[in-house]
C-alpha cells in the first residue's frame, strides 16, 4: 500500500470565516502559496448563523413592529400586519446563501490559493490530515471559530431544545419561546421573536440582563423589552427542563413569579464555546485554556512558532469585527514589516435589539474600579431631536473621561442610531485625542451623533 499523499505549502489557513479570506489573499498576494481548508460552509458564524441572517431577521422584525405603529405616524391601514414567516426566513437565507457564495467563489478563483474540502486535523507543528491528505507548511494559521454552548442543565438531554444555528430553521412563529440566557444573542431573538407575535419569556440566572453591561443600562434594555410584553424572570437560581405535552417546563427558582414556565420552544443562549476540540492540537503541542480557547501572545502568535490562532478560537474578542482585525494584525506584522498588538484595539460592540444598544471602552464600574478620578454625563434619548422626530425616544447616551487626561474612557448609546453614532467615539479614542477635541467638532443636523458634543459639554465629576 501507499502513503498518504503529501502536499507542502508556504501556508496553511484554517477555516474560512472572517479572518480566513482575507488572510489568504494578503498571503497569496504576497506571492505565498496558501492552502485554504473548510469543513462545512463558507464564511464563518457571521455568514451563516451570526451577523448577516440574524440582522436580516432583525429588520423583518422592525417592518413589523414600525407596521403595527403606522398610525401614531399618520399611516393606516385598513387590517393588522401579518406574519409570513417561511417568506421572512427565506429572505434571510438568501442572504446568507448569497455571502456565502461569494466568499467560496473569491477563494477559489484566487491565484496561489488551493481550497481544500474536509476536517482539518494537526499531526506535528507543521502539518495537519485532511481526510487522506497530509499538508504541511511553515506557517499554519487556525480560524476554526465557536459554536453555541450547551450547559448541563438538569433534563436538558431530554427535551428537545433550539440554539442560534436551530433558531434560524424556524419557518413559523413559536408560539411561546422561552429565552435561557439574558445577554446579546439571547436578547435579539426575544424580542425580534415578539414582533413576529410570540409569546416570550427570558429566563437569566442572574440578578439582571446583560451582567457585563453597567446597571442602568441593563434595567433600560429590561424595560424595552417588558413594554413589548416580553416576560423577564432574573435570579433563576436552578434552572430545569423536562418534557410536558408538546412543549418543555422550564423549572426557575426566583424571587418572583411561577415556579415553572412551559413553552412551545426553549432557546439556549448562554454562551459560546470554540471548535478546537477536534483540531488534535495536542499533537502540535498548542496550548488551550480551560475552556479550550487557543492561548496567544499579543500578536497572535501561539506557543508553538510558526502557529497563530485568529477569530472566536482565541478568546481574545467573540465579534465579526475583531476576528477581521485579528487578520490585519497578523497580516501587518507578517508583511509590512508593522508591530501591531491586540492590545491596542478599543473593545467596542453593539446589541442589535431595537433600539440598539453601542458600546465603547470601559463601562462606568469599570471606569470606577481603576481608581482614576473621573467626569460622567449622561443625556436621555428623550432630549435628542432626531430621536424625537423619528418617534423612537427610548434610552439614553453616556460617556466616562479620566478627569486628569481628558481622554474617553468609554461611553454607551442605548437608542435610535446608537450603533453607528458610537463610531464618532470610537475614533476619538482609537486616536487617543482628548474629549475637548470632539466637543469643537461641528456635527450635522439632525442626527443622533450632534449630541455627544454636548453630552460631552455637561461632563460632571464622578459622585
Amino acid at each position: 500500500m501507499s502513503g498518504p499523499q503529501s502536499r507542502r505549502f508556504d501556508a496553511i489557513v484554517i477555516g474560512a470565516g472572517q479572518a480566513g479570506p482575507s488572510l489568504a489573499g494578503r498571503l497569496t498576494g504576497a506571492g505565498m502559496s496558501v492552502a485554504l481548508v473548510e469543513r462545512h460552509l463558507f464564511g464563518g458564524t457571521c455568514v451563516n448563523t451570526g451577523c448577516m441572517p440574524t440582522k436580516t431577521l432583525v429588520a423583518s422584525a422592525y417592518a413589523a413592529h414600525l407596521a403595527r405603529r403606522g398610525a401614531e405616524y399618520g399611516i393606516l391601514f385598513d387590517a393588522p400586519p401579518r406574519i409570513d414567516m417561511a417568506r421572512v426566513k427565506a429572505r434571510a437565507d438568501t442572504v446568507a446563501a448569497n455571502a456565502r457564495a461569494n466568499v467560496e467563489a473569491w477563494l477559489r478563483g484566487m491565484a496561489g490559493c488551493t481550497v481544500i474540502a474536509g476536517h482539518a486535523r494537526f499531526e506535528g507543528p507543521d502539518r495537519i490530515r485532511v481526510g487522506g491528505e497530509l499538508l504541511t507548511a511553515p506557517r499554519i494559521f487556525v480560524n476554526v471559530g465557536g459554536r453555541a454552548a450547551v450547559p448541563d442543565l438538569p433534563g436538558v438531554r431530554d427535551v428537545p431544545y433550539l440554539t442560534n444555528r436551530s433558531m434560524l430553521e424556524l419557518d413559523r412563529v413559536p408560539e411561546h419561546l422561552v429565552v435561557i440566557g439574558g445577554s446579546y444573542i439571547g436578547l435579539e431573538f426575544a424580542q425580534m421573536h415578539r414582533r413576529f407575535g410570540a409569546r416570550v419569556t427570558i429566563v437569566e440566572k442572574g440578578p439582571r440582563l446583560i451582567a457585563r453591561e453597567d446597571s442602568d443600562v441593563s434595567d433600560a434594555v429590561r424595560a424595552i423589552l417588558e413594554a413589548e410584553g416580553i416576560a423577564v424572570r432574573t435570579g433563576a437560581d436552578c434552572i430545569r427542563l423536562a418534557p410536558r405535552g408538546e412543549g418543555v417546563a422550564v423549572g426557575v427558582d426566583c424571587r418572583a413569579g411561577d415556579p415553572e414556565i412551559v413553552g412551545s420552544h426553549v432557546l439556549l443562549a448562554v454562551g459560546r464555546r470554540p471548535n478546537t476540540d477536534d483540531l488534535g492540537l495536542d499533537a502540535a503541542g498548542v496550548v488551550t485554556d480551560a475552556r479550550g480557547y487557543i492561548q496567544v501572545d499579543d500578536s497572535l502568535a501561539t506557543n508553538v512558532p510558526g502557529i497563530w490562532a485568529l477569530g472566536d478560537c482565541n478568546g481574545r474578542g467573540a465579534f465579526t469585527h475583531t476576528a477581521y482585525n485579528d487578520f490585519e494584525i497578523v497580516a501587518a506584522n507578517l508583511l509590512d514589516g508593522e508591530r501591531r498588538r491586540v492590545s491596542e484595539r478599543v473593545p467596542a460592540y453593539a446589541l442589535y435589539i431595537d433600539p440598539p444598544l453601542g458600546r465603547v471602552g470601559l463601562t462606568e464600574a469599570q471606569a470606577r474600579a481603576t481608581g482614576r478620578p473621573l467626569l460622567v454625563a449622561r443625556r436621555p434619548m428623550s432630549r435628542v431631536g432626531r430621536a424625537i422626530e423619528k418617534g423612537e425616544t427610548q434610552g439614553f447616551m453616556a460617556a466616562v473621561v479620566d478627569a486628569e487626561t481628558k481622554l474617553i474612557l468609554g461611553a454607551a448609546i442605548l437608542g435610535t442610531g446608537g450603533d453607528e453614532a458610537i463610531h464618532g467615539i470610537l475614533d476619538v479614542m482609537s486616536a487617543k485625542l482628548p474629549c475637548t477635541s470632539l466637543q469643537r467638532a461641528v456635527p450635522i443636523h439632525p442626527t443622533v451623533s450632534e449630541l455627544i458634543p454636548t453630552l460631552l459639554g455637561d461632563l460632571r465629576p464622578a459622585g
